[in-house]
């Protein structure tokens, strides 16, 4: 009996989907979940599929050709290291075992030494794209023993998103490189989506469009310069109504955003490493103060804030609102792709971050039109410091900082919330500063602790007696 090609481990949502895909794309898989739900679901799915539902992790790997091509679809952390334990016995030199989930980049890097030591290869794989991403086509994100992502290549760059002849998928690095990537996605997706919701909130707000309205707004904006995923949905999300009541279903949804710590992890790395993401990192604490639900509803009858009332143009401030928008969102991945070329240096991930963006450029979440200008500008020059000292981004922002300087005001004036938008703005006030105040704080840093400080008019290290 010919055995399969490759086996899931974990058939939730996600692992189905990515079953599904490979099955449609001529590969032969077996799959096994300890959850008997779970498997009820996968065998009303696989129905009439070339997949193989198997009832242990030892039944699975028999099931498959060797060298064994395992992949982990379990949630991160203490999940990973019991199936990689549990099918540890069964496993034999050359194996290869991939961890699909959302693990921390520290934890792959550990396991990927685990391993090695009885002869096996690891890959530390970013996914992206949710549910449908996994089952059309996602953007894939391995990072590992670059023999086992040449071992696998042929099944992930088939079931990747394609963008014209290029799949969305590549080797990102050694170690932990491809978590590392998928960690920095999301964190640019936290940002992303809370810059849409300010402007969401602006545009409802004070300038009182209906939600019907702003539907029609972002679906005209998914047609020039924001075409993005996350643009196209907010349009869909808008526009839906509520099949029961027929109220519209956004305005009936509690405003408490969850997240699962990739985010957190992406500001708690950058922090580590001494790289600037405002952005990113005002996003997860917009996700944090969304969560203090019944102290904001208290606090709404004590605290009080400005009138909102906007005397100006409508129409061409909804013009400024898109272009703030805009700004802000490049802005967030020049942030993110500042970090990467940090991490890419720490960690010796040899990161090539022209690659990461054409692999954005398709299936993942934060997939956006103006991922092709990051492409470009690193193609360009590949050691581009910064996204912000190529023409194309440093021309734009020029043009944009007055409308994103406008917004601000405007939200800041009338009361409503814009973390990631002003934190967006002070980025990029702060970046292009050629003397901050720092100064200042290196002398009270030596004025209570004899910190000591340098000078900009002589070399050497220096302490006063305040």
């Amino acid at each position: 009996m010919e055995k399969q090609e490759i086996g899931i481990i974990g058939l939730g949502v996600m692992g189905r989907s990515l079953a599904l895909n490979m099955e449609r794309n001529g590969f032969r898989i077996a799959g096994f979940d300890l959850d008997i739900k779970k498997t009820k679901k996968a065998q009303e799915d696989f129905s009439g599929k070339n997949i193989v539902l198997t009832s242990s992790i030892k039944e699975l790997i028999d099931a498959l050709e060797s060298p064994k091509k395992i992949l982990i679809m379990v949630p991160a952390g203490a999940a990973v290291d019991s199936v990689i334990r549990d099918a540890l016995p069964y496993l034999s030199k050359k194996d290869i075992l991939i961890d699909g989930g959302n693990s921390f980049f520290k934890h792959t890097a550990r396991r990927i030494k685990e391993v090695a030591g009885k002869g096996l290869l690891y890959i530390g794989t970013g996914v992206s794209g949710g549910e449908e991403g996994a089952l059309k086509g996602p953007s894939i994100m391995p990072g590992g023993h670059k023999e086992a992502y040449e071992a696998l290549a042929p099944i992930l760059t088939k079931i990747a998103a394609q963008v014209g002849s290029d799949p969305c998928c590549d080797y990102m690095g050694s170690g932990g490189a491809g978590h590392y990537v998928k960690m920095v996605h999301n964190g640019i997706e936290y940002a992303i989506m809370q810059i849409i919701v300010e402007s969401y909130d602006l545009m409802k707000n004070v300038l009182r469009l209906s939600a019907r309205e702003q539907a029609s707004l972002f679906t005209e904006w998914n047609h020039g310069v924001l075409d993005s995923y996350l643009i196209e949905i907010t349009g869909r999300i808008l526009a839906k109504k509520d099949e029961e009541t027929n109220k519209t279903l956004v305005d009936l949804i509690l405003d408490k955003a969850s997240h699962k710590g990739t985010g957190k992890w992406t500001s708690q790395s950058a922090m580590d490493l001494g790289v600037p993401i405002p952005s990113i990192d005002a996003a997860l604490q917009a996700r944090f103060i969304s969560a203090y639900k019944s102290e904001r509803v208290k606090a709404s009858k004590i605290l009080t804030g400005p009138s909102i009332e906007f005397a100006g143009n409508k129409d061409k401030f909804i013009e400024k609102i898109r272009d703030a928008l805009y700004a802000s969102e490049i802005l967030t991945y020049v942030q993110g792709f500042s970090l990467l070329r940090a991490a890419s240096k720490r960690y010796n991930f040899d990161l090539n971050l022209g690659n990461i963006s054409k692999i954005w450029r398709g299936g993942c979440i934060i997939r956006s039109k103006v991922l092709e200008k990051i492409t470009t500008a690193y193609e360009n020059n590949p050691e581009l410091p910064n996204l912000l000292f190529d023409n194309y981004f440093s021309g734009l922002l020029n043009e944009m900082q007055d409308s994103l300087r406008s917004v601000v005001q405007t939200a800041i004036k009338c009361g409503i919330p814009c973390l990631v938008t002003s934190s967006s703005l002070g980025y990029y006030d702060s970046y292009r500063k050629e003397r901050l105040p720092a100064n200042l704080i290196q002398g009270q840093r030596d004025y209570f602790g004899a910190h000591t400080y340098k000078r900009i008019d002589k070399e050497g290290v220096f302490h006063t007696q305040w």
